[in-house]
């Protein structure tokens, strides 16, 4: 028995087919059935059998293929407790990212990172919160940093890890410091649809307006923007209302001046939560960095 062996059977579990295994492992597939097939003769007991279903472990498999993946699982925290030991933090970190995250918590998270580790480059990318967890599951980036919905549980595949900052977001509308919606406690998208809106133009934003749009007719949108300054400005200037998220308001010098007024929103389809967090794939080199930099959000 070789770690070489035990890693292919973690491949053909993962995959359920030893040719796509092999395509993935950049060996042939004779080289995957030959090696196991010694393997099961070693044991004395057959590991996998085929079906419609692909390549499956039998019973009598079962319970010797949860002590390979556990084997490897130790020897995967071997491999990083002696990196830890032996090796400084070195490399790249590509992260996906969503607005709210990039304007409040990342450059805070990066200066501290950066200082720490200047000769870790980091690139990061700005995108929706769906391209960018396709973007951590393809393997494109290291990092992806998203928003959630409390109401819906989230699961991501088996290989993707995901990263809670114990953070959670609300809704709130931004009003002039003049209007007469300024002195209200908490506000109902129904109840202000009339008013001129600038909305976020970002997918997320997006649908959220669709959907409240399909049950309760349209809002009185002037025009949308990606660019929050824009919709900040604005809105400080009395030209219209906006929608944005908790997290967009942390630090924001229109709030601390006083220019925009901001109110909880509350009542369909804005009452709920956003969870904030970050993703990534348990299989890739940079895991041990990836979680050394997740550390600076908790110290925010």
């Amino acid at each position: 028995m070789n770690f070489e062996q035990l890693e292919y059977i973690k491949e053909v579990i993962e995959t359920k087919s030893m040719s796509i295994a092999a395509k993935n492992l950049h060996v042939t597939q004779s080289a995957i059935s030959q090696s196991i097939s010694l393997l099961e003769k070693e044991f004395g007991v057959q590991l996998f059998k085929r079906s419609r279903n692909g390549t499956i472990p039998t019973e009598e498999g079962k319970n010797i293929i949860a002590k390979v993946l556990e084997i490897l699982k130790k020897a995967d925290e071997l491999k990083e407790e002696v990196q830890s030991l032996t090796s400084s933090y070195i490399g790249e970190l590509k992260i996906a990212t969503v607005p709210s995250i990039f304007m409040t918590y990342l450059p805070k998270a990066l200066a501290k990172f950066k200082k720490d580790f200047p000769q870790i480059k980091v690139t990061i990318m700005e995108m929706d919160n769906k391209d960018v967890i396709e973007e951590v599951n393809q393997n494109k980036v290291d990092l992806g940093l998203i928003a959630l919905f409390n109401t819906v549980k989230h699961t991501f595949p088996e290989h993707i890890a995901f990263h809670s900052f114990q953070t959670q977001g609300t809704f709130h509308v931004i009003v002039p410091k003049d209007s007469v919606l300024a002195f209200s406690k908490e506000l109902q998208l129904i109840d202000i649809r009339e008013y001129p809106f600038v909305i976020y133009g970002k997918n997320f934003y997006n649908n959220l307006i669709e959907d409240f749009e399909k049950h309760f007719g349209p809002l009185n949108i002037i025009f949308k923007s990606t660019n929050s300054e824009v919709i900040k400005k604005s809105v400080s200037e009395g030209v219209r209302i906006s929608i944005v998220s908790s997290l967009m308001l942390m630090d924001d010098p229109y709030l601390e001046s006083g220019r925009i007024i901001s109110i909880p929103l509350t009542g369909r389809p804005l009452n709920f939560h956003l969870l904030f967090g970050g993703i990534y794939s348990k299989n890739r080199n940079q895991t041990r960095l990836i979680k050394k930099f997740l550390e600076y959000f908790e110290r925010q």
